[in-house]
């Protein structure tokens, strides 16, 4: 008797791809049933009379995660159903996500356009993106002209990214070495990885380490050795284990906040007001969210003397600290 093959594992970035091509190929918009049954990396998990909660869950996510890409994405009431939130629509508004009509780029640019072309995987829509448009056609949707001359596939930067992904798919303990801020030796780390986040533009491996059942959070870009197997497998919780580690994320990010001031006019200025929470104060301050303070400080710290850390104290130290080491190489160049 033949076991039921398990539904082909798309890489994420495809399905963002995928989901952002769909929504720009239609002008009157797709609903989330017509969504999760054609486009790739939702359709492959889709059950026509089944459960579809957990993909309606990622669906919710991937919304969340090209908006902060700056996708404009939009949602549309179906005519005479205002109201009626299991009807609505989504769309990309292709005047809003092109290229403005008055932009050239010179030979020189176009070349280095076509070199950074290079590092994406597919010169031209996949096979499985164009099996995608053909069920929207048969859906009687009008997706118009070709939306892109090639449509790249974007690489996941992080090392760690594929070989953590193959853990989860085989349920296997990993095994690698993570170096934290502050710290001159990286640390052995043992867990099961129970997800992969996307959080804020970063990826996030969550996890649960075997001895101890204690979950964790592990940034990708930490970890500094190869992913190891170490051969022992282990049984997935019941629970949405990405729900709740974006959730826990969440509540990190919103329970941080730093104080900053950034001169008006600025690159700082433009750039902290439209971080996602940032609010202005009436004083003329910024007060942004964050989930690592490392992270945030070399962000400021990049900013030189358009931004002054007003808290936590911890925040300004640490962007004091970077600037002071900037000065001193400096220097130190300078003498040479």
């Amino acid at each position: 008797m033949s076991q039921a093959r398990a539904p082909q594992r798309v890489p994420v970035e495809e399905r963002l791809f995928s989901l952002v091509l769909a929504l720009l190929a239609t002008e009157s918009g797709l609903s989330k049933n017509e969504i999760l049954s054609t486009v790739q990396g939702y359709r492959q998990r889709y059950s026509p009379n089944g459960d579809n909660a957990n993909l309606e869950r990622q669906f919710e996510r991937d919304k969340d995660d090209i908006r902060e890409l700056g996708v404009p994405l939009e949602t549309l009431e179906a005519p005479g159903q205002a109201g009626n939130n299991q009807n609505l629509r989504y769309r990309i508004p292709r005047g809003e996500y092109e290229l403005p009509q008055d932009l050239t780029f010179s030979a020189e640019e176009t070349a280095l356009l076509g070199l950074a072309a290079m590092v994406w995987r597919e010169g031209s829509l996949s096979g499985e993106s164009r099996r995608a448009m053909i069920k929207l056609k048969a859906l009687g949707i009008d997706t118009g002209e070709p939306v892109l001359a090639y449509a790249p596939r974007v690489r996941v930067r992080d090392e760690a990214f594929e070989p953590i992904g193959a853990a989860l798919e085989k349920r296997q303990v990993v095994r690698f070495n993570y170096l934290k801020p502050g710290e001159s030796e990286a640390s052995v780390r043992t867990v099961a990885p129970l997800a992969l986040l996307q959080f804020q533009g970063r990826w996030h491996c969550y996890a649960v380490e075997p001895e101890t059942g204690e979950r964790k959070t592990f940034l990708l870009r930490r970890i500094v050795s190869q992913v190891a197997a170490t051969g022992a497998t282990y049984d997935p919780p019941a629970e949405d284990s990405a729900a709740r580690g974006l959730r826990e994320l969440q509540e990190v990010w919103a329970a941080h906040v730093a104080v900053v001031k950034a001169l008006p006019g600025t690159d700082a200025a433009a750039r902290l007001h439209k971080r996602r929470g940032a609010d202005r104060a009436d004083d003329g301050s910024l007060h942004l969210n964050y989930v690592d303070l490392n992270i945030i400080a070399d962000e400021l710290a990049g900013f030189g003397p358009e931004v002054v850390v007003i808290s936590p104290p911890e925040l300004r130290a640490a962007v004091r600290d970077r600037l002071l080491a900037i000065a001193a190489d400096h220097e130190g160049a300078d003498r040479g």
